[in-house]
């Protein structure tokens, strides 16, 4: 283990982080993808600071083999986009750079400073950055070429200790962005630490906060929580210290009222993601929706000498499915896939000739933060779209 320091303005050393090497934080390589890898090399070799960081290094102190790797630098996102062609500048709130690398979007961002707001474009250094992020056992930077792992918050100790701290004081954490909460939830049910009682009763009290958040920002947490192997035991706890009401009202709301659903529900979610599980297009998706589907049976209106075509069968249910999942807004052609999966079970097949126009001009991102932003959403102005797509987008 070493010691990083820096020099104050009179001349005393202090210490800024700890440095742990591959035998003290015991973290396997061949977990690491290789493109990530390739990308952290060519940042360096173009002269700048750069480190996998976040949830990847976190994972991979746990034994766990990470789904997604983000990365850090030193580098401006033009100067990003100069070392990768195969890269595109995206935000407002605050630019980050998307490299690709065939199917797969590799986040690289750059440090950021402590000098203005949340919202800010102001770069900074890595002592800097550390501070703008969430909770410690988040807030770890990875070299991939040295193997070391840099701690400047404790954020290993709290590993060790299966414990969840907050980097930014309690009394601002969630105030200053409340999508932390669901995030505190869904590490806390990943990683199997638990929450404190301190962070508990906050959660409780601001919960509310969470009502101000713009669907764009809600539907990318909720996509990445039914995409994730633990969404049963998540969206459990979320309903338990009453967050869930805020991303799906209607599904808490019967969760509330009938046992029964609750059981089938959290049933159904946990189901998603698990070893075995074939993830057709439609069928994530349909776990939120089906349940609620099941009971109101659209499908069985109309009387039996007019009977509803399947054309206007397919209407109603994507109409309802789509009231019901709001203030998500998952892009069409999956609700749609979603809806025709439980069509198909009740023997109502619905052709492709049924589909609307702009199904076919839906385009799927390969990550779950690029569906933030639905393509369409029925009968929206030109006018209304264009602000929908200025809108900032979440951390």
């Amino acid at each position: 283990m070493r010691i990083r320091y820096s020099t104050e303005e009179n001349g005393k050393r202090i210490k800024k982080a700890v440095v742990y090497t591959q035998d003290e934080h015991g973290i396997n390589f061949s977990d690491i993808d290789s493109d990530a890898v390739s990308v952290v090399a060519r940042l360096k070799a173009s002269g700048h600071e750069a480190y996998i960081v976040g949830g990847a290094v976190r994972d991979l102190i746990l034994g766990k083999k990470p789904k997604d790797f983000d990365i850090v630098c030193d580098a401006s996102p033009a100067k990003i986009k100069k070392i990768f062609r195969n890269a595109r500048i995206i935000g407002h709130r605050f630019r980050l750079v998307h490299v690709y690398f065939g199917p797969k979007i590799f986040e690289v961002s750059t440090f950021r400073s402590l000098l203005d707001s949340p919202e800010s474009n102001i770069f900074g250094a890595i002592d800097e950055d550390v501070l703008r992020r969430d909770f410690t056992f988040n807030a770890l930077f990875y070299d991939p070429q040295q193997q070391i792992v840099v701690d400047y918050v404790g954020g290993m100790k709290d590993i060790r200790s299966r414990c969840i701290r907050p980097i930014i004081p309690i009394g601002m954490i969630f105030s200053g962005d409340p999508v932390r909460m669901l995030r505190a939830v869904k590490y806390s049910v990943i990683t199997g630490f638990p929450l404190s009682m301190k962070v508990r009763w906050k959660i409780r009290k601001q919960a509310a906060l969470l009502a101000s958040i713009s669907p764009s920002r809600l539907t990318e947490e909720i996509s990445k929580i039914i995409h994730s192997s633990q969404a049963g035991g998540i969206v459990a706890r979320l309903e338990e210290l009453g967050l869930y009401q805020y991303l799906q009202p209607g599904a808490s709301r019967l969760m509330k009222e009938q046992p029964a659903f609750r059981s089938r529900y959290l049933s159904a979610l946990g189901l998603l993601n698990k070893e075995g599980f074939k993830n057709r297009p439609g069928e994530i998706i349909s776990a939120l929706v089906r349940d609620y589907l099941e009971e109101q049976a659209l499908w069985d209106e109309g009387q039996e000498d007019l009977p509803l075509s399947h054309q206007v069968i397919y209407k109603n249910v994507f109409a309802a499915a789509r009231s019901f999942v709001l203030p998500m807004n998952p892009p069409r052609m999956e609700l749609d896939h979603a809806v025709r999966m439980i069509l198909a079970e009740h023997g109502i097949v619905i052709k492709k000739s049924h589909f609307t126009e702009r199904n076919g001009a839906m385009q799927q991102g390969s990550r779950i933060r690029n569906t933030a932003h639905p393509a369409e959403i029925p009968g929206e102005s030109p006018s209304a779209k264009r602000r929908r797509r200025r809108r900032p987008r979440g951390d």
